[in-house]
């Protein structure tokens, strides 16, 4: 065989790959419903009456937000478990992990997207509660 056969070979079934992942698309119920896609899209000036491009796009932006939450959510432990070590003396009764814009914002910044919030956000348990009940 030579090198245009073998090339040629290895499109044929990368085109066959990718034609069973696109039918495949089709039996698939992202979590993220086509309507939304489409809105979002059709916003951004994109039209696509094919049901599984739609889906294609809904599974890559899942996958994105699952990035996303993953990376904020190791950031969130990263940060509590600093707060631990500074903290040794006292004893933490509450163990629940707090997700803060802080920590969703370095996860975004990892992925190229800039978020800037406003100083009244709540980035801390005790941001907003009665002064007596924060040394509970």
């Amino acid at each position: 065989m030579n090198h245009n056969q073998q090339s040629s070979d290895g499109m044929h079934e990368d085109e066959a790959a990718l034609s069973d992942f696109l039918a495949s698309l089709m039996d698939y119920t992202p979590t993220i419903p086509d309507e939304l896609v489409e809105h979002y899209l059709a916003k951004s000036g994109f039209q696509c009456p094919d049901v599984r491009l739609i889906r294609l796009v809904a599974v890559a932006t899942q996958k994105f937000v699952a990035e996303v939450a993953t990376d904020a959510l190791q950031q969130c432990k990263a940060r509590q478990a600093t707060v631990v070590k500074d903290k040794r003396d006292k004893q933490q009764k509450d163990k629940r992990l707090m997700l803060t814009m802080e920590d969703l914002s370095r996860a975004l910044h990892e992925y190229g997207v800039n978020v800037k919030h406003q100083e009244y956000f709540a980035d801390s348990p005790s941001t907003g509660m009665d002064p007596a009940s924060r040394d509970e």
